[in-house]
């Protein structure tokens, strides 16, 4: 495959804070009450955007006002931890180094709501590198949904086809794999056991960007 563009997943790819989120979730949970978000719902629901997430968690239908409360409250919760702490994955900067070589675009998928997108893009130093930026709450359908992907791929000018994905989440793998562009799973938050379990088939698994690199230049 000759890779003409590459779209990244955010949190759990370019940036390792899931476990950041994983304690803003319990947090939350412990105040209104909530049974602890377990290994099984985040193999369905990690990846997916929270007006998918929030109602699983509560176990009802909830209203608007309901759903951006308890958005805002999490995510609030999640940038006050992660605040000076959020490193990019291991090899993230030479990918990005060997790409902007060679002029191939680079676009961000994510299902993370805007304030959260800004500031861990700005806090992990890569808003001014990957300024294009497609957000769940852009696309009719969030991720397994193909949508955001090629929402991505339109937005740099490329043939989905003609482009390599990063995603570190079942439901993120599922949603490029279904947009036509080859996938790579990073480990990050989920075993290669946990990938294959989910019945989800990234292109390859491996455990950080300089993994990928290791087994297969860009072509």
């Amino acid at each position: 495959m000759t890779v003409r563009g590459v779209v990244f997943d955010l949190d759990g790819t370019l940036v390792d804070n899931m476990a950041l989120h994983t304690e803003a979730f319990a947090i939350f949970g412990e105040r209104h009450g909530l049974p602890p978000f377990d290994a099984e719902q985040r193999a369905r629901l990690d990846g997916k955007r929270n007006a998918d997430i929030f109602p699983v968690l509560c176990g009802r239908p909830l209203t608007d006002e309901e759903l951006r409360a308890f958005a805002d409250e999490k995510e609030g919760c999640y940038r006050e931890l992660s605040r000076g702490r959020l490193k990019t994955l291991t090899g993230l900067e030479r990918l990005l180094a060997l790409l902007e070589s060679r002029g191939i675009p680079c676009a961000v998928a994510t299902s993370g709501p805007a304030e959260n997108v800004e500031h861990t893009l700005r806090e992990a130093g890569l808003a001014r590198r990957l300024p294009v930026v497609v957000r769940g709450d852009e696309v009719a359908r969030g991720k397994p949904h193909p949508d955001i992907f090629l929402a991505a791929a339109a937005r740099i000018g490329v043939d989905p086809a003609e482009c390599l994905a990063f995603e570190d989440s079942p439901a993120g793998v599922a949603a490029a794999r279904a947009a036509g562009m080859v996938c790579i799973a990073l480990t990050t938050s989920f075993t290669r056991a946990q990938f294959e379990a989910a019945g989800v088939e990234p292109d390859r698994i491996v455990a950080d960007f300089d993994a990928f690199l290791s087994q297969r230049p860009i072509g």
